[in-house]
């Protein structure tokens, strides 16, 4: 892979961020006055919530340089309003990243991908929808990202061997996945991390983000493909046109022919794959399960699926390991990212700044509310990409605002959803963006150049439907 690094400056990775934004909150609980609500049980939710109108100021308790040594640690098992302990969110994610580094080491998502291109040779077309159809599938139920990486050098020969161009199938990987992300369903470290923070459960709103993923799913595939079949009419409408004679010359030289066999085991493998996250909707939205019982899940299913795929002792317990290493970054993001919201609450600074957020808001409509959420969020997700982390943060914050403003905090949820992963699209910040252009051999301008009307697009649909909810919700 050429490398991405550029000389000057490099933008901090989320855990600077974040442990610069603890400095800082610190700082703040010296100079923001403190203050409290008063605070009411709610049956609905299960949990203490603050009531509107009944702020006042309190003793301050400004925090030390100790004080942000700490939050780090506090954030993984200091109990924070509206949000379970860290520690739980954090194993869930370790246990996940296990059980798809187990799915991996079975080859079933290689060679079902592999499978599907051999068997769409010579409707081409075709292959872009079916394709992007799966990678959207693993954007939405598990967040796929840094896995699509592996696919660039598998298909990108495909695609120019079918006269299409090296960005076409960059767009079919990139968009694939990141619009399945932009429309998280059940991705666990998009909406159940931040359902989890503000205090509701993953399925409240499902039918919403599945609504969303549809229709953006249906416009990006469409937008695709109208590029991709005016590359094959004429090779001059390519961005990467420039290119064209290097990279067939790199591309189609170094590519691998081999099939990959796409055996029974792998269907086998594939089906338990689903049926894992069916269990896990099931068990949250009927059985009353959380982290403890997902993560049982999880682990239940990866240790079934390296016994059925013949994986081994060795194989299978190695594949775990290393598959929870993979997001041992983002669990530790939680932690760090809590520890934010440990200060605040320690500062006592949490309610005033709640409260101004509560007066800001007062003459906001709900539909104007929802918006401005939203557009709170694309802001936060240039400086914060990881999109659990930015849950954490976030979340605790903006979902009780909205009971202030009369709107539901499932919608909170989503409008966060889709912002980050509107976002993901394009920052700079992201190893997967700048990876994917850098394997595909296009350069980043020019992938804004090709993907800015179609952003424009996605924002207003996303725009319009939080719109229409918050309206129908409000009149509910």
């Amino acid at each position: 892979m050429p490398s991405t690094e550029k000389p000057g400056f490099r933008f901090p990775s989320a855990f600077t961020i974040l442990f610069a934004l603890i400095i800082l909150v610190a700082l703040l609980t010296w100079i923001i006055p403190a203050g409290q609500y008063a605070r009411v049980a709610s049956e609905a939710l299960g949990k203490d919530v603050p009531v509107a109108g009944s702020y006042a100021p309190t003793q301050a308790n400004p925090q030390s340089f100790f004080d942000v040594i700490l939050a780090p640690i506090a954030g993984f098992y200091d109990p924070v309003e509206y949000v379970a302990n860290a520690i739980d969110v954090s194993l869930f994610v370790l246990i996940i990243g296990g059980f798809i580094g187990v799915v991996t080491a079975s080859g079933a998502i290689d060679a079902g991908i592999a499978r599907a291109m051999i068997r769409l040779k010579g409707r081409e077309n075709w292959m872009i929808p079916f394709l992007m159809a799966l990678f959207a599938l693993g954007g939405t139920t598990y967040g796929m990202a840094e896995e699509t990486l592996a696919f660039y050098v598998l298909l990108i020969p495909v695609m120019i061997a079918a006269r299409y161009d090296a960005l076409t199938a960059v767009a079919v990987i990139m968009l694939g996945a990141g619009v399945g992300v932009l429309g998280s369903t059940i991705n666990a470290f998009s909406t159940v991390i931040a359902s989890d923070a503000a205090g509701v459960t993953f399925a409240d709103g499902l039918w919403l983000r599945l609504a969303i993923l549809a229709v953006c799913w249906a416009v990006t595939v469409a937008f695709v493909m109208r590029y991709a079949a005016r590359v094959r009419a004429d090779p001059t409408k390519s961005l990467v046109y420039d290119k064209k004679a290097a990279n067939e010359a790199h591309f189609l030289d170094a590519s691998a022919t081999e099939a990959t066999a796409f055996t029974g085991l792998h269907k086998i493998v594939l089906v338990l794959f689903g049926l894992t996250f069916g269990v896990m909707i099931w068990g949250v939205s009927i059985g009353g399960w959380w982290m403890a019982e997902m993560s049982g899940l999880f682990l239940v299913a990866a240790i079934g699926i390296g016994i059925i795929a013949r994986l081994g002792e060795g194989k299978l317990v190695e594949s775990f390991v290393n598959g929870a290493r993979d997001l041992l970054g983002v669990a530790l993001i939680i932690g760090l990212a809590r520890g934010i919201v440990v200060v605040m609450d320690a500062g006592l600074i949490t309610d005033t700044i709640l409260h101004a957020a509560e007066t800001t808001v007062a003459g906001l409509s709900t539909t104007t509310f929802i918006l401005v959420i939203y557009w709170i969020e694309v802001g936060l997700s240039f400086f914060v990409p990881s999109t659990s982390g930015l849950a954490v943060l976030s979340m605790p914050i903006l979902a009780p605002v909205a009971d202030f403003a009369g709107v539901q905090r499932e919608l909170v949820v989503t409008a966060f959803a889709t912002a980050s992963g509107m976002v993901n699209l394009i920052t700079p910040t992201s190893a997967v963006v700048m990876g994917g252009l850098a394997i595909g051999r296009v350069p980043y301008e020019r992938w804004l150049r090709f993907v800015w009307p179609l952003l424009v697009i996605l924002t207003i649909i996303i725009m319009a439907a939080l719109a229409l909810a918050a309206t129908l919700g409000g009149a509910a």
